[in-house]
C-alpha cells in the first residue's frame, strides 16, 4: 500500500470534488417535483378558482380590517 502524501490526500480531494460538481449538475431540483398530495391541492384549487370560491388579499385584508 503506496504511503499518504499531501500529495495523494490533493489528488483524491480533486476527485471527490470532481465527482460532486458531476453530481450538482444532474441533480433535480426537490422544489420542482410535484407530490401526488401537491397535484390533489392544485386540482382543488383550480376547482375552487373556477366557480369563484376564492378570497383576493385584498378582500381579505379589508375583512379583517388590516
Amino acid at each position: 500500500m503506496a504511503p499518504v502524501t499531501l500529495e495523494t490526500i490533493h489528488k483524491d480531494l480533486e476527485f471527490v470534488k470532481s465527482e460532486l460538481r458531476e453530481m450538482k449538475a444532474h441533480m433535480v431540483d426537490i422544489d420542482s417535483i410535484m407530490t401526488e398530495d401537491d397535484y390533489k391541492a392544485l386540482q382543488e384549487y383550480n376547482i375552487e378558482k373556477s366557480e369563484g370560491k376564492l378570497t383576493s388579499h385584498e378582500e381579505l385584508k379589508k375583512e379583517m380590517v388590516l
